[in-house]
């Protein structure tokens, strides 16, 4: 899939159900099925062990975020690039990085009114 000339998004943002999130994972973002699938054994393990669902909600959290990302390819270009700046070895350079890494998560949680926290 690709943008539109407008810049949307490459679909709309799915519920935020693990179920919706796998099949937009397999349609925007393949390579991180196996990372979906990981977290969601960790997050399903966690919470069986703890009798909590906060593990499960901090998964969909996160992922919902992701697939909110990624999405949009300016977003997640503007990611990769501000994650590689993180790795320059620069530490004014990180530090701003690491903050604009920030706003685009923060940005991500709020749009899919979910926190990860």
């Amino acid at each position: 899939m690709t943008t539109s000339a407008a810049g949307q998004p490459l679909m709309p943002q799915p519920p935020a159900t693990v179920a919706a999130l796998r099949q937009a994972i397999r349609q925007i973002a393949p390579a991180a099925l196996p990372a979906f699938t990981r977290d969601l054994d960790q997050a399903a393990d966690q919470s069986r062990q703890g009798s909590d669902l906060a593990p499960l909600q901090r998964f969909v959290a996160q992922w919902a975020a992701h697939v909110y990302i990624q999405r949009q390819p300016g977003l997640a270009a503007d990611l990769r690039s501000w994650e590689k700046h993180v790795e320059s070895g620069d530490a004014t350079q990180a530090r701003r990085a690491a903050s604009e890494i920030g706003r685009i998560l923060d940005q991500a949680h709020a749009a899919v009114g979910l926190h990860s926290r």
